[in-house]
Order: structure tokens, then C-alpha cells, then sequence
């Protein structure tokens, strides 16, 4: 792990030395592209650390530095941009869906709490594979174009699993008597 001083002052390096992967030019050009990308000047930090991050992680897996380093960076600034507005829309749409929720009638707070413990041990109680794609389907709010993706299988997999795992819960709690 690269340790550091931290300087003060608007526009300057956080790093110091030569094990730094981007230089201060690098670096300037990454907060231009990140800030034009419209992310917000507190979040800056983070996102030059991400491309630092990336940068030594590509290093540390074995490939070959970028040919050039600054235009590699600013893609990369870009890319976090366009992740950093996925993740606030993302974030909007759970709200309105938790506001629209609220406003809905909801069952007491007994029912609610006897609902939610029936779901967790249906979950429990589900192969992990079926599990894991109904956690990243309904908790994560993946679509499952991505969940295939990050697990490597194909989509008709996934709906397959999750249609499997959403019968088994749904007969689960009918076997309850909680709906």
C-alpha cells in the first residue's frame, strides 16, 4: 500500500512521489474530466483515486501500462462519470419507490414483521444459486442482463433461477399462512 502526505489546497496533488501512477498534469486532466462529466467537486477526490486505483490494479494484474497513460485516464474519468450518474438515478428510483411504498396502505407492524421473517427463511432455505440471483435481482435492483453478465451465465439462466426461487418462496409462505 503507496502511504503518502496529504498536501492542502485547491488543485493540488493529494500524492507525493514517484510511485504515484499519475502525474499532476494526469491528474488535472482526470478532475476536468470527471467535474465536465458532472460530478460533484466534493466527489473529485474519490474519483481521481478510482483511476489511480485502476491504474495500479492493471499494473499489478500483469498488463502492459496504457500507451498513453493520460488518455487512458481520461476514458476511465469518464466512464466513473457515467457510473457516478447510474448510481444516482438508481438511487432516485429506490426513493420514489419507497415514498410511492409509504403512501400505499400498509399492513400492521405485526403482520409486516411476521412477512419479512417468513421471507428470510424462505431465502434461507433456497439453493445459493437461486439465492444469490434473487438478493441481486430484488435487493440489489440489478436487471438481469447485468446479473447474468457478472455471473457468467446466460440470461435465460437467470430468469429461469429466479422464476424457480420466486415459486418456492411464493408457495412458502402461503404454506405459513402469511399471505
Amino acid at each position: 500500500m503507496l502511504r503518502r502526505k496529504a498536501r492542502r489546497g485547491q488543485g493540488d496533488s493529494v500524492h507525493d512521489g514517484p510511485d504515484d501512477p499519475l502525474d499532476a498534469a494526469q491528474e488535472r486532466r482526470v478532475r476536468a474530466v470527471l467535474a465536465l462529466g458532472g460530478v460533484p467537486q466534493a466527489d473529485l477526490p474519490d474519483g481521481v483515486q478510482q483511476v489511480r486505483l485502476r491504474l495500479l490494479e492493471r499494473a499489478a494484474k500483469g498488463y502492459e501500462a496504457p500507451r498513453d497513460v493520460s488518455a487512458w485516464a481520461a476514458v476511465v474519468a469518464s466512464n466513473l462519470a457515467m457510473d457516478w450518474h447510474r448510481a444516482k438515478r438508481r438511487q432516485e428510483r429506490i426513493g420514489e419507490r419507497l415514498a410511492s411504498l409509504r403512501q400505499l396502505e400498509h399492513p400492521s407492524g405485526e403482520d409486516t414483521s411476521v412477512l419479512s421473517l417468513a421471507v428470510a427463511q424462505g431465502l434461507d432455505e433456497l439453493p445459493d444459486a437461486q439465492r444469490q440471483v434473487v438478493v441481486l435481482r430484488f435487493y440489489a435492483d440489478l436487471p438481469v442482463r447485468d446479473i447474468a453478465q457478472e455471473l457468467g451465465v446466460p440470461e435465460g439462466t437467470v430468469k429461469s433461477r429466479l422464476h424457480t426461487a420466486v415459486r418456492a418462496l411464493r408457495a412458502r409462505l402461503h404454506e405459513d399462512e402469511v399471505v
